[in-house]
């Protein structure tokens, strides 16, 4: 039986066979889609290279990307839901498109030196074809050419056969899924992959960016069409060891095998086989948002709500399951035991992911507290039969952190029931407004690419260079917002700054505009920017061409937005405020005038 780690040391030699470039996994915090607050897909790094900027590794690209998406955060707990995952993909910027594309897709597939599927076992869906792009029988004859039988290609509409641009407009086009034929009967005589009876399981997509969707809404053919491919590690696994669950994986064994050893029981009841997915699944990935190389810790905003609202979603189903207080540093010792060799960061970062489980633990029990205090009061003069509204139990949720679960758990000990449609209602208003901010986000912290901006950027480097000289290599950069009026500027550091180090920061960062130092940019290998001493996010496993940014001989960065030409551009240099971001980073606000 092939293992994970099997599975992506087999793709990924493939790509390298045939001539592909290998990228490490880039970070869990995006920076080229202001939409989001995890990266999503394999795609997301690589956005500007599919819009047509040159990737300095070359047109040929694979990598297995760290993905996290919330939305379906209430579904982990079946059988297929993750909030953490891992993409495997490949990538053509204007060099294959559907001929070799498909031709490798196939040889990975059904050979015996990779996955050694059997034909028979494989279906495949391609693009109908609308008043937009017509039906794709290039595909279909393509997959064809390699003996798939005519019954088994299905031609599907839009909706499951077509990728959109990243925005409004964009590189776009058809694509084609690769299914595992399951022993599941046809649902009817229409049974097809876009059915949701089971027979049919995608393992893998080729996306053929061929048209530029214009302002218009019309498609115009793409002078250098791209291939953009994304398999599931999790999902593609668990249907090649023939388990009914990713959870009976062995991305998944060791983690499960510690919470049933720690619960001291195996049941299995919906109830609890559902709650030990949830524990592993959110602390699975609280491990590695904490571990990733830019990581966030529990905060109340954006990336560091998600991960509270993770670790505590997982507290409160192992208090279900009867674990003792510490299972989350254990479990999350797991984790990193099991992932460490092929993410280093996780290693490195061991100690304060523990920590940083632990602090949340005790904070959360506090919270509870609370919550307990505050659902008395609401519910003291009701009576049995009574409805709490569902305004005060999503008050109970965003305020104390109290869980719904709990809530209605707690409502039907008292003989109450939760208006749950009304609760529903007041959190997706607060999910509108999240959505509207997340949608305020910058690309990679910048409004635009405007002189202003790009000097404000520049600022932005000399001030980091300026807290590390005087308080050491320990401070790093935590995100930025960056305006063409102000910046908006978090780093790692665990206490407020005085005053008089605000004052020496700015007198620094002052002197080196003063300095009119010359900007620089140089492309070089990732080995060459690390002995060069660049600061950067580093992958051990991987080389890889990088954009350095030199600021005379006081900054070196690993950088792709817009900077300044020579520091004595930039102005006069005023840090107007320091104030706290979240647990251990800390903010500074500047403007240039």
């Amino acid at each position: 039986m092939i293992t994970a780690a099997e599975l992506r040391s087999k793709y990924l030699d493939f790509f390298q066979a045939h001539g592909h470039a290998l990228l490490p996994s880039a970070s869990l915090l995006p920076e080229n889609d202001p939409t989001v607050l995890f990266t999503t897909a394999g795609m997301h790094p690589l956005v500007p290279y599919l819009l047509g900027e040159r990737h300095p590794a070359g047109t040929r690209l694979c990598s297995v990307q760290c993905c996290i998406r919330t939305g379906d955060i209430e579904e982990v707990g079946d059988s297929s839901h993750c909030t953490f995952f891992e993409m495997l993909g490949n990538w053509s910027l204007g060099d294959y498109f559907k001929d070799e594309a498909i031709a490798m897709s196939w040889e990975f597939l059904t050979s015996d030196k990779y996955l050694g599927l059997d034909p028979d076992r494989l279906a495949f869906s391609v693009f109908a074809g609308d008043e937009d792009a017509p039906r794709d029988d290039e595909s279909a004859k393509l997959w064809m050419s390699h003996g798939v039988k005519p019954e088994r290609i299905f031609y599907l509409p839009k909706e499951n056969n077509w990728w959109g641009p990243a925005g409004q407009t964009g590189p776009c086009g058809p694509d084609t899924e690769m299914f595992i034929i399951t022993d599941k009967a046809p649902c009817g005589p229409d049974c097809s992959p876009a059915c949701s009876c089971g027979r049919y399981l995608e393992i893998w997509n080729d996306v053929f960016m061929q048209y530029n969707k214009q302002g218009d809404g019309s498609f115009a053919p793409l002078a250098k069409p791209n291939v953009d491919t994304g398999m599931g590690l999790e999902r593609t696994i668990g249907v090649l060891q023939g388990v009914k669950s990713v959870y009976e994986t062995d991305l998944f064994a060791p983690i499960m095998a510690c919470i049933e050893k720690l619960a001291g029981q195996t049941g299995d009841d919906e109830a609890t086989v559902r709650a030990k997915r949830i524990v592993a699944d959110h602390l699975r990935t609280a491990t590695f948002i904490l571990g990733d190389p830019r990581g966030v810790t529990p905060g109340n905003v954006d990336a560091g709500y998600v991960l509270r609202r993770l670790i505590r979603r997982a507290i409160r189903f192992g208090q279900g399951l009867g674990l003792p207080a510490d299972f989350p540093m254990t479990i999350a010792g797991v984790v990193v035991d099991n992932y460490g060799n092929v993410y280093p960061s996780l290693a490195q970062k061991r100690d304060l992911i523990l920590s940083e489980l632990a602090t949340e633990t005790t904070r959360f029990e506090k919270t509870l507290r609370g919550g307990l205090k505050e659902f008395d009061k609401a519910t003291k003069s009701m009576t049995t039969g009574d409805t709490l509204d569902g305004v005060t139990a999503f008050h109970l949720y965003d305020t104390f952190g109290f869980p719904v679960e709990m809530t209605v758990e707690l409502a039907a000990e008292r003989g109450l029931t939760v208006d749950m449609p009304g609760y529903e209602t007041a959190f997706k208003a607060h999910q509108a407004l999240s959505q509207a901010g997340a949608e305020q986000r910058f690309k990679g912290g910048l409004a635009d690419d405007t002189a202003a901006t790009a000097r404000l950027h520049t600022a932005t480097h000399l001030m980091l260079a300026a807290l590390r000289l005087q308080h050491g290599p320990e401070v790093f950069q935590r995100g930025s917002n960056i305006t063409a009026e102000r910046l908006r500027f978090d780093f790692s550091f665990p206490r407020k700054l005085m005053p008089e180090e605000v004052a020496a920061v700015q007198a620094q960062v002052r002197e080196w505009i003063a300095a009119d130092l010359p900007i620089t940019c140089t492309e070089m290998s990732l080995d060459d920017a690390r002995n060069a001493g660049a600061m950067g996010i580093f992958d051990d496993r991987y080389e890889q061409s990088v954009k350095v940014y030199a600021i005379g001989d006081v900054s070196k960065e690993i950088c792709g937005g817009p900077h300044a030409e020579r520091t004595g551009e930039l102005g006069t240099f005023t840090i107007q405020k320091e104030e706290s971001s979240s647990s251990g980073v800390r903010r500074l606000k500047a403007i240039l005038a």
